[in-house]
């Protein structure tokens, strides 16, 4: 008996001992899960990554230069030293693939409409970060035809630069030429810094976040309109505050043709503030741009109320609130098409039309889309009137919290001093706002023409001396 006893308390022993180990087993196991993936993540993709690229063609060759961090090219394994410092003379072979990898397979460049063949790996290098040596093409291309770094110099993997010149075959120099670069991949936050440099001609910039689709570096000018037309009608229905600001001007019509001056007004004078931008005739102080975010909420929160109100008058004068809220507009539009007018190439103007109308196309989506849709819930699900308070309280409410929150943001900023250039650019604005709003109000003066209450314009008619009427 005594036996059994002990060899029952050593089996429990033994089992218990076995949980132990599981549960450290197990906890070791989470620990890992939970430190390691974190680690792991934070080292292999970069959180911001700057590329810097030249695209010149020459006679049959066109030659692209490239710098980007080592850093990104992950599932590389760079030879190191003892110390962690990379060892530049055993490095040509990764950095090679590394080059081919990550950069050559993620640009496709395009002659007309045919893809050109893979590049050759012309001059490569590991650089310094403290190299500048591309603030140019001419000194980008020195720097990589030079000698490579001295093999006991000091640099992490982490730190280093990869310097890198690629040739591909063209039929000409004088071809139109376009450039896919999905370099998305090498961060999550990566911008390229792409010039080109033609044989004859300035140099022109190119500055893009993540992957931008194919860009043409000198468009002609149907595919630059072509390109605006179809940003122009993206952005107005990617734009939540435009939409709600539209939202407002429609609920109180039930018809398409009482929209006429209200849309003409809008339509005119957020044109006139968006040439003007583009052409950097607009302030240009950093507490501009909040300054006009919080005016588009607050305009919203404006209209919502004037909907609440539901005055007669106010209807009829909308037209006069939709030329003040479009001059405003028309600020917030340029500010979404200032970083896409580099790729207008020479046709600024035929791009900044064709952005425009991209946004009236946009726009007529919205109002035949919308007029029906309110006429058919105000017909058949509420009544007009409560309905028309219930959603401009809703958009009001959502614009409201819109305006608070920029609000605190332009606080943070400086307002500007008074200045006699301020003052005369003031003076400037706000005569161009009268005279589109003497245009729209000679058209109410228009007999055909309805009014923005839903009424037609006629002429008054006065007694004269005689009896008779005068107009």
């Amino acid at each position: 008996m005594v036996v059994r006893l002990r060899s029952y308390a050593a089996t429990v022993r033994l089992r218990s001992s076995a949980a132990s180990a599981r549960q450290a087993a197990i906890a070791f196991v989470a620990l890992l899960l939970v430190l390691v993936p974190w680690q792991l993540q934070a080292h292999d993709i970069p959180s911001d990554v700057t590329v810097h690229a030249y695209v010149r063609p020459d006679g049959q060759q066109l030659e692209l230069i490239v710098r980007a961090p080592i850093a990104a090219m992950r599932d590389v394994v760079f030879p190191t030293r003892e110390d962690g410092t990379l060892d530049i003379a055993r490095a040509d072979h990764a950095v090679r693939h590394a080059a081919l990898m990550w950069i050559a397979d993620a640009i496709a460049i395009y002659e007309g409409n045919r893809r050109l063949a893979p590049p050759r790996i012309h001059a490569i290098r590991v650089s310094l970060p403290s190299e500048r040596t591309f603030f140019s093409y001419w000194s980008a291309r020195l720097h990589v035809l030079a000698p490579p770094l001295a093999p006991d110099t000091r640099i992490v993997p982490a730190q280093a630069l990869m310097d890198v010149r690629f040739e591909y075959d063209i039929q000409s120099d004088r071809s139109e030429f376009s450039i896919d670069p999905r370099l998305a991949r090498l961060g999550l936050r990566v911008r390229t810094v792409l010039r080109l440099v033609p044989p004859s001609g300035r140099e022109r910039a190119f500055e893009f976040s993540g992957d931008p689709g194919l860009v043409r570096l000198d468009p002609r000018w149907h595919q630059a309109a072509w390109r605006f037309v179809r940003f122009g009608f993206v952005h107005i229905l990617d734009g939540t505050d435009h939409l709600l600001f539209l939202l407002c001007l429609v609920i109180p019509f039930r018809r398409l043709r009482p929209l006429l001056i209200v849309v003409t007004a809008f339509t005119l004078a957020h044109s006139a503030t968006l040439v003007a931008s583009a052409l950097d005739l607009a302030p240009d102080g950093l507490w501009f741009p909040p300054l006009i975010e919080t005016s588009i909420a607050a305009s919203i929160v404006y209209m919502a109320l004037e909907n609440i109100v539901g005055s007669s008058h106010l209807r009829r004068n909308r037209w006069a609130i939709a030329l003040a809220c479009g001059l405003v507009h028309g600020f917030g539009f340029s500010f979404a098409l200032r970083e896409t007018l580099q790729f207008a190439g020479g046709h600024l103007l035929t791009s900044l039309i064709a952005f425009n109308v991209g946004v009236e196309l946009g726009q007529v989506v919205v109002l035949l889309l919308l007029v029906p849709a309110l006429g058919l819930l105000f017909r058949f699900v509420v009544a007009e009137r409560i309905g028309t308070i219930v959603l401009s309280a809703i958009v009001a409410h959502t614009a409201w919290h819109w305006t608070a929150e920029r609000w605190a943001t332009l606080s943070r900023y400086e307002w500007p001093g008074v200045t006699a250039a301020g003052l005369a650019s003031a003076l400037g604005w706000l005569l161009a706002g009268l005279v589109i709003a003497a245009a729209i109000w000679l058209t109410r003066m228009i007999p055909w023409l309805p009014s923005s209450d839903g009424s037609r314009a006629t002429a008054t008619l006065l007694p004269s001396k005689d009896g008779s009427h005068e107009r």
